[in-house]
């Protein structure tokens, strides 16, 4: 019988949210406002580039709120669906455990428990991982594994090209009279031709600007979004006017390509832009790399290959000449060499034997080594490196302050704008058709993306080519203040590792004395 489902509890602080329809810097700026102003939350962060909110709370504010918070501002929250294949329950009482258990992982909006099956659905944000949950229900004293499901949705941000190339497709014949005018040659499409053409590219591949642009509108601000709707559909709204006004005579000037460009060309910097986004998380994927997914682990005497996540603190794993160590422990048996270049910078593999410390990720050159496990999951060394480096692209440099505020009134600006060169062209004569061309223009060039994307995109490049060679950034702040560096004095690798340089000794030369050397 299944166990009813419940509502988590409240989730302890540090947590982050994926925040999707985000598109520009008064989006992060706003879904920002909206977090910060739910009762009992200390701090939120909006990270534009990496598209997650870090939010700073004590555990009487649950996870549910913070959703909602951002729901009201226009957005959404990645979710995820998670099974686990629990082992080790023998009563109705053993699955409440395990639930109870479930329930106070931060971030697990609920979790439902079966008996007979013995498995577990959680229903948590998409920034938990199974290997959080795996070790809760491991602490209540029971077993759990990860089952995989090949329904699970795809990871938020994915887009494919085709909106894209379907745009191009549509507003190439649009463009093409311009084109052709370059060498000599003039045509042009019939304007029903134009209007059946720039139609779906403006109300079906562009879609996704009016829905945006609502939600901003509902939540009392404006968005890049807003600016696109807006300039697009006032010149396709113009074209059509003068297109039904002057049915069979001389055809006037249409602006269905124009607002069929500025559609596409801005696809076509989302697409981009995702494309930089994932490329700048290559350095997270290439440390996740180093820790392998298997163990070969000896309980009771007998030796298994497991995954990683089924690991506990104590078990004896076993690593061979040429593996990656799956975890940080101590070397029970055996002497080898150990390649610890990713943590320590040493060049040349280092001699362990029973009662060394070794880390994971680190390569086994040669002997047969029996590790006693320390630190499992996410209380390894090189998953709180992997940590440090999150922590480093979600955060925001003091310039990113100064482009948030800016961004928070540069539509209203961009608005107000647009409606004075409206009216200025008006008062000068030109005709409300030209007025409304100008005033068009304003809104589909001055849109704030680049603004707020230039600042995190660059700390995640930064941070992400860092790392791939070795180089640890702690915050944003030490990244923008690195560029005024002239001189770097290089000590040992341990002063360097450890972040702490301190002096060891003095030894003056002869005649001379310490105080003399300082």
């Amino acid at each position: 019988m299944n166990t009813p489902t419940t509502t988590a509890p409240k989730p302890a602080p540090g947590l982050t949210l994926a925040i999707t329809g985000m598109t520009c810097a008064s989006c992060a700026g706003r879904v920002e406002k909206s977090l910060a102003a739910v009762a009992g939350v200390d701090r939120a962060t909006v990270n534009l580039a990496t598209e997650q909110a870090c939010v700073l709370a004590p555990p009487s504010v649950g996870a549910q709120a913070l959703t909602d918070a951002v729901r009201k501002a226009g957005y959404d929250v990645a979710m995820d669906e998670q099974t686990l294949q629990i082992g080790g329950m023998t009563c109705a009482s053993c699955s409440a455990r395990v639930e109870r258990a479930l329930l106070k992982v931060p971030g697990v909006l609920s979790a439902s428990v079966n008996l007979a099956t013995e498995k577990a659905s959680v229903h948590a944000l998409s920034t938990v991982p199974a290997s959080a949950l795996i070790a809760a229900v491991e602490k209540a004293g029971y077993t759990a594994s990860r089952v995989d499901d090949a329904t699970r949705r795809p990871p938020s941000g994915a887009r494919d090209s085709w909106p894209v190339l379907a745009a191009a497709a549509l507003t190439l014949p649009l463009a093409a009279p311009m084109l052709l005018s370059l060498f000599g040659i003039h045509w042009m499409p019939a304007g029903w031709l134009q209007l059946a053409l720039a139609t779906p590219v403006q109300f079906w591949l562009g879609a996704r600007f009016y829905r945006a642009g609502w939600n901003a509108v509902r939540a009392g601000t404006g968005n890049m979004d807003l600016l696109v709707a807006l300039g697009t559909s006032a010149a396709y709204g113009l074209s059509l006017y003068l297109l039904l006004r002057h049915p069979g005579h001389e055809m006037p000037h249409l602006y269905f390509e124009g607002s069929a460009m500025v559609i596409t060309l801005v696809l076509l910097g989302k697409w981009l832009e995702v494309r930089a986004k994932r490329q700048t998380t290559d350095a997270i994927r290439a440390l996740n790399a180093l820790r392998p997914s298997t163990a070969r682990v000896r309980r009771d005497g007998v030796e298994t290959e497991i995954p990683v996540e089924q690991l506990r603190v104590g078990d004896l794993v076993l690593v061979r000449p040429g593996e990656r160590v799956p975890v940080d422990g101590e070397v029970v048996e055996g002497r080898s060499h150990l390649d610890e270049s990713l943590i320590t910078g040493e060049s040349l593999p280092l001699a362990k034997a029973a009662g060394d410390k070794i880390t994971g990720g680190s390569i086994n050159v040669e002997g047969a080594l029996t590790v006693r496990t320390l630190a499992v999951g996410t209380e390894t060394t090189l998953a709180r490196i992997i940590r440090l480096v999150e922590s480093a692209q979600a955060g925001k440099a003091p310039i990113q302050r100064l482009v948030d505020r800016v961004s928070a009134v540069f539509v209203p600006v961009v608005l107000a704008v647009a409606l004075a060169t409206l009216a200025g062209w008006m008062l000068a004569g030109a005709g409300w058709e030209a007025a409304l061309i100008n005033a068009v223009s304003v809104l589909v060039v001055a849109c704030p993306c680049a603004l707020g994307l230039a600042t995190p995109t660059a700390i995640m490049a930064g941070t992400g080519v860092a790392a791939r060679h070795g180089i640890l950034i702690r915050d944003a702040q030490a990244l923008e203040l690195a560029h005024s560096v002239g001189t770097v004095a290089f000590d040992k690798t341990g002063t360097l590792t450890d972040g702490r340089p301190t002096l060891v000794a003095v030894l003056p030369a002869a005649g001379r004395s310490a105080d003399e050397v300082l």
